[in-house]
């Protein structure tokens, strides 16, 4: 956890792009291996622990653009944090990074985002 701070500017990261499995569920999952080497353009994405799978009414497109709808606000996923390789998972999966600002609310930045098919 980081904290930054000024007068009145403090900010506080609530997520981070370490892998965590705290309870051991995915240890023996087949896809684990392929979920730790997924990466964006802006990183690893970390494990299918970190990510968040997303229901197809909190997904879509826009102006030729992704967006990810998290904690009620719609979000555009950056171009670059879109997971290009095939879906082996099935499943629309998200990697965000929650940002808590003091007077400004909530940011998220997404890391990584990996589109499904919409049914």
């Amino acid at each position: 956890m980081t904290l930054a701070g000024g007068l009145g500017a403090h900010s506080l990261l609530l997520g981070d792009a370490t892998a965590r499995d705290l309870d051991g569920r995915y240890a023996n999952s087949p896809l684990k291996g392929w979920f730790e080497n997924l990466r964006s353009r802006k990183g690893p994405c970390c494990s299918d622990a970190d990510g968040t799978a997303l229901s197809d009414i909190d997904w879509d497109m826009k102006d030729g653009r992704y967006r990810v709808r998290i904690e009620g606000q719609w979000w555009t996923v950056p171009e670059e944090a879109v997971v290009t390789e095939p879906n082996r998972a099935g499943r629309t999966m998200v990697w965000p990074v929650y940002y808590r600002e003091l007077n400004t609310g909530l940011r998220i930045d997404v890391r990584c985002f990996l589109p499904g098919s919409m049914t």
